[in-house]
């Protein structure tokens, strides 16, 4: 399934539910802390279906979706409130696919295994050897996106990770991510390199990758189902900028977000006539 949206008033959400029910459209509710999602059931419709939550964002209260609701009696109408009545855990792999799983266990036991003091960052750091291309340990290309410095680092990358890199895959597959993963941790981390040196880490350029693919794809194609609000693309615009002028009161990896979104930008470009499988 493929999610429309989501809405804060769940009587707002089975209105317009109800609606697409009349037009031939199957979804489904479920329910988190976040709010009420509309869920796709048909992908094949899609591109309709977002037609019409357009439609519905600026007049929700047109009297056509009330009277879909007081019309939608028959079986084919009703909603399915169970599934999204889930534990915070069921909604967190949910939205989850393996690959957005199997980072988020990775980059939790790197850190764990370097608290305790095993020499985890020498065996994964970006070496001075790479930048010439002639050091046949190529994973260090990448593996220094894994690697974080404290807590609060790891939480915020992995947080982004899970909300950005989990949509595309639930979306477009895990080939996709993983190809967006390596990526937009390679070149990065080699900016990064040639900027600072090798002492440096943290998954950011991935997510600023992530960033800039989700917001080029769903302005240039709606239909792949990816979605990017406006406010989350703006918070982190700004906190690339303050990184720049040194305002957030750590160490940054700036150059590494920079190539990582044009990289996510580029990416999304080029994919734009793809079609979800």
């Amino acid at each position: 399934m493929i999610q429309l949206l989501v809405l804060g008033d769940a009587r707002m959400a089975q209105a317009l539910v109800d609606y697409l029910a009349t037009l031939g459209i199957s979804c489904e509710l479920t329910q988190s802390e976040l709010g009420v999602s509309v869920w796709l059931a048909d992908e094949q419709r899609l591109a309709q279906a977002q037609l019409e939550v357009k439609r519905f964002l600026a007049e929700p209260n047109h009297p056509r979706y009330m009277e879909a609701s007081w019309q939608s009696g028959r079986a084919d109408a009703r909603i399915d409130y169970s599934k999204g009545m889930t534990d915070p855990v069921t909604d967190f792999l949910h939205q989850a696919g393996p690959l957005t799983l199997v980072v988020i266990i990775a980059c939790l036991a790197i850190y764990a295994l370097d608290a305790i003091g095993l020499p985890i960052f020498d065996e994964l750091a970006f070496h001075p050897t790479l930048a010439q291309f002639t050091d046949w340990q190529a994973w260090r290309y990448v593996t220094p996106a894994f690697i974080h410095f404290s807590v609060l680092h790891l939480v915020f990358n992995l947080l982004w990770w899970w909300y950005l890199g989990g949509q595309i895959e639930q979306r477009l597959g895990s080939g996709k991510l993983f190809i967006l993963l390596l990526v937009g941790a390679a070149l990065p981390n080699i900016a990064e390199f040639f900027v600072s040196g090798p002492r440096f880490g943290g998954l950011s350029g991935v997510v600023y990758a992530l960033l800039g693919y989700s917001w080029m794809r769903a302005r240039l194609q709606p239909a792949c189902g990816l979605t990017m609000p406006p406010a989350l693309m703006g918070f982190m615009l700004i906190w690339l900028v303050l990184g720049f002028f040194d305002m957030l009161g750590t160490p940054t990896a700036n150059m590494a977000h920079l190539v990582g979104l044009l990289v996510g930008l580029l990416q999304g470009w080029l994919d734009r006539h793809h079609r979800p499988a």
